[in-house]
């Protein structure tokens, strides 16, 4: 299970989550910082990542296409880095099982 975070939420989470999430990547790390969205989905797609992000267009973008990429999005306001990681640790169950469901597209962590 890869995990691609999106620009809202810190790259100091690829370190934090290695453990559970091998591999992850920050879009800032892979050149995409501030980079069109369409990017990111493509990207994520070509190299099997699961888009993490607080950012709502997202969420739309796998409504109107579905998946692949999958997308996690957290549905919190103003949180710090600490909390997302818990909320991750916390969710890692649903996390896994969310990426081995062929069908799933979208989960939304709160």
């Amino acid at each position: 299970m890869k995990l691609l975070f999106d620009e809202n939420l810190s790259h100091k989470l690829v370190g934090a989550l290695a453990d559970l999430f091998p591999d992850s990547e920050h879009v800032r790390n892979v050149g995409l910082k501030a980079g069109d969205d369409r990017l990111v989905w493509e990207y994520a797609t070509t190299n099997d990542l699961i888009i993490v992000s607080k950012d709502s267009d997202f969420y739309q973008r796998s409504l109107l296409f579905g998946q692949p990429p999958k997308v996690v999005w957290i549905r919190r306001g103003n949180c710090s880095t600490s909390d997302i990681e818990a909320l991750m640790r916390g969710h890692f169950d649903d996390i896994k099982d969310f990426n081995d469901d062929a069908q799933e597209a979208l989960l939304i962590l709160l």
